[in-house]
């Protein structure tokens, strides 16, 4: 990562999505790890939460944090596997005006692949602008979870961070 010293460190309003059918808040350990993250790097948790694997539920929840003005970005994690409960990126797909953004999962599974080998075809790991809102859909496990904030997050969604970053591109999203 290249910061620019120069530049100022913008935080950003940043909701965290546990999508799950058996973690509670008690055990929620890569929610915990993330919300952690996203504090310790200097940005705002704005909300946090767990829903379980159903795709209307979670799409209702990512509409109405994109709807919040109050939030910049949502980091989910879990439901990006291959079962039939696994409907992250199905909920994603059912948000009005979303668009991909291919490069995150394409770099996901190049940083996973170092850590768990060729398992990581298993993940459909991915992301979207839409509305003006980011949304990045991590998979469940502790190791997922830092393979992504620490290796792509943490950079892109660090103001100070060039060539450029996601932070910058935030007053454009909304751009007809």
């Amino acid at each position: 990562m290249a910061i620019d010293q120069a530049k100022s460190f913008t935080p950003i309003n940043i909701a965290v999505l546990t999508v799950s059918d058996t973690r509670t808040a008690a055990d929620d350990t890569s929610g915990d790890i993330l919300a952690a993250r996203v504090t310790s790097a200097g940005h705002n948790l704005a909300a946090r939460m767990i829903i379980r694997d159903d795709a209307a539920l979670l799409a209702d929840q990512f509409d109405a944090w994109i709807d919040d003005a109050q939030i910049d970005a949502i980091v989910s994690t879990g439901g990006t596997g291959l079962t039939g409960r696994d409907v992250t990126p199905e909920a994603l797909s059912r948000i009005d005006q979303a668009r991909d953004i291919p490069g995150f999962g394409e770099l996901f599974r190049w940083l996973s692949f170092k850590t768990i080998g060729t398992s990581t075809v298993q993940s459909r790991a991915c992301a979207v602008v839409a509305r003006g809102t980011y949304i990045f859909a991590l998979p469940g496990s502790n190791g997922a979870v830092k393979d992504g904030w620490d290796g792509i997050l943490a950079e892109q969604l660090d103001s100070r961070n060039r060539p450029c970053n996601f932070v910058e591109l935030m007053p454009r999203l909304r751009e007809a």
